[in-house]
């Protein structure tokens, strides 16, 4: 092999490298963020929605048949973790004039290691940002859900959760969704399957009316119509 076509091949290799650890971070959800861009532009959403903003458990939520009387948005990327929130801050809230913001993000973040405190420290990067650009709107901050698949890993979701109810309770229009509570209600072990689809993890048609139920009680709370 001459010279050149090493090179060639080590810069090659060089880059392709690149792209795909860059592309393991918040990169691999840009084809996600561009289409909520792509939807917004072509259906611009009204002022004072119920803006939605996280993971899977977001995603796969149906929020027109929660708040048929209601406009939301629906932000949610699965797989998505506090951080990637913080990094596309700009493109998934500044938009927006939402009558308040509703999160869920934390249980990828324990899936991938991610110590409680780490957690938490995340959680305040993205609250910083939310109070600086919306300082009167409620946030609603929806618990880390125990489940099936990811059982083992409750005692560090739950102390997370410990950590940021604390703080939603710290600070004016924050708010705690204890949704967990209501999952675990009379139970020694893991949710029952009922609140699940088949794979354990993701929310049933039951699981989100009860998710529903309480996130309308907490924003009702708040003060905001839904």
């Amino acid at each position: 092999m001459s010279f050149r076509i090493l090179l060639l091949t080590l810069f090659t290799f060089s880059a392709t490298s690149a792209q795909e650890a860059s592309e393991k971070g918040p990169l691999r959800w840009k084809s996600d963020i561009a289409a909520f861009e792509v939807r917004d532009a072509e259906s611009p959403p009204a002022k004072d929605t119920l803006l939605f903003v996280g993971s899977s458990s977001i995603r796969m939520w149906d929020l027109n048949a929660s708040w048929p009387e209601t406009p939301t948005v629906n932000n949610g990327f699965g797989g998505s973790t506090l951080a990637d929130s913080v990094h596309y801050f700009d493109r998934l809230f500044t938009r927006y004039e939402p009558a308040a913001i509703i999160l869920y993000a934390g249980d990828n973040d324990i899936n991938k290691g991610l110590t409680p405190d780490e957690v938490v420290a995340d959680f305040k990067k993205l609250t910083a940002l939310i109070a600086d650009r919306f300082p009167e709107t409620p946030v609603v901050y929806l618990a880390i859900k125990p489940s099936q698949a990811r059982w083992e890993l409750w005692p560090e979701m739950k102390a997370a959760n410990d950590l940021i109810a604390d703080l939603c309770g710290e600070n004016d229009h924050w708010y705690f969704a204890d949704t967990a509570a209501s999952m675990l209600k009379g139970q020694e072990g893991a949710p029952p399957a009922q609140w699940f689809i088949a794979d354990g993890l993701h929310l049933s048609p039951y699981g989100y009316e009860e998710w529903t139920r309480v996130v309308s009680e907490v924003l009702s709370e708040a003060g905001v119509k839904s």
